[in-house]
């Protein structure tokens, strides 16, 4: 009996392991992750937007990314309450007020680009019963609209590596999360994915454990 003891506490143990090691990997918690590329390491040529909205000489494109990588580096504490005013306070947020706030680094009211869409095309968002100036531009359903409208569809294949470039947008979950492509690379080069999942790292190497559902890239000026 006791070496059946031994057994199934062996068992236990390793599954456990197992199971922490999973973790400390999918989080990239694990100690051995590997080291991080820059595109120009990987002979990926980086596209820029011809435009630069805010005048500060970066790009937007370049811009979203920072504004998005501003927000990952604050991490802000995982909430989505409904706020009187709409914008929560800069330590404070989910994964669309990432959208917004990569946006505002590029000079774009980002709210105000969908709330305008919303009262023009209401059909386009038939579930909003009762537009909210407070709360529908960090709905994720209404952020992936107005990029189908507004944005440049793009693959979702994440071999084709070139084709994901800095501040592009990314769907996931069924349509219940979102995130921002950033710059920095695994040694596939594949894309870090900048979001708030409420996750210890803010920006990282997400397209392992996340199977991206829609992927886009704004255009200028709009259609």
């Amino acid at each position: 009996m006791k070496k059946v003891g031994w057994v199934v506490a062996l068992i236990i143990g390793v599954v456990i392991l197992v199971t922490v090691g999973w973790l400390l990997w999918s989080f990239n918690l694990w100690p051995f992750q590997g080291r991080i590329y820059s595109m120009e390491e990987l002979g990926i040529e980086r596209l820029r937007a011809e435009t630069d909205f805010d005048g500060d000489g970066i790009d937007d494109y370049t811009d979203i990314m920072l504004g998005a990588r501003k927000d990952a580096e604050n991490h802000p504490r995982y909430d989505g309450s409904y706020v009187q005013g709409g914008y929560p306070p800069d330590e404070v947020g989910v994964c669309t007020d990432a959208i917004w706030r990569a946006f505002r680094e590029a000079g774009y009211d980002f709210r105000a680009m969908v709330d305008e869409d919303i009262r023009e095309r209401p059909g386009a968002y038939s579930w909003i019963e009762q537009p909210d100036t407070n709360i529908d531009f960090r709905r994720v359903r209404n952020l992936q609209t107005y990029f189908e409208e507004y944005a440049e569809k793009l693959t979702i294949d994440t071999n084709d590596v070139s084709a994901w470039q800095p501040g592009d947008i990314v769907i996931f979950d069924h349509g219940n999360h979102i995130g921002v492509v950033s710059d920095r690379r695994n040694r596939k080069g594949q894309p870090y994915i900048i979001h708030n999942a409420g996750q210890p790292e803010r920006e990282e190497d997400y397209l392992k454990r996340a199977q991206p559902e829609a992927h886009y890239r704004m255009k200028w000026p709009r259609d």
